[in-house]
């Protein structure tokens, strides 16, 4: 993967996806979060959206995540395409993030079935 600016950001989000850990993830929620996990969707605050994820994850264990599509841009809003792998199937994962000032927030995620 080619390192710039924005790259290095969502890193830390990949590797947190990629060792399924939703504590890790939280650390990047915007205060609430629109999460959607096949089909199941709704407005988190970021606790909750941390339980929730926390569930997910050990329904399905990560086997692989890998970015597959990335549509960044450094004065707001970026999306990011991934697909996670589980023994219990793939997923479509859709990470949208914000750019507020310095800090780099996760407004959106969606975890589809493939």
């Amino acid at each position: 993967m080619v390192e710039s600016g924005s790259a290095s950001q969502i890193d830390p989000i990949i590797s947190a996806i990629q060792g399924g850990s939703s504590s890790e993830l939280a650390r990047y929620f915007n205060p609430t979060i629109s999460l959607n996990i096949n089909g199941q969707q709704g407005e988190y605050s970021k606790n909750q959206a941390e339980i929730v994820l926390k569930d997910f994850f050990k329904k399905n264990p990560p086997i692989d995540f890998s970015l597959v599509f990335k549509n960044e841009n450094q004065s707001s809003v970026s999306t990011y395409i991934g697909e996670y792998a589980s023994g219990q199937g793939s997923y479509k994962v859709f990470i949208k993030v914000s750019q507020v000032e310095n800090s780099f927030r996760i407004y959106g995620l969606d975890f589809v079935k493939s």
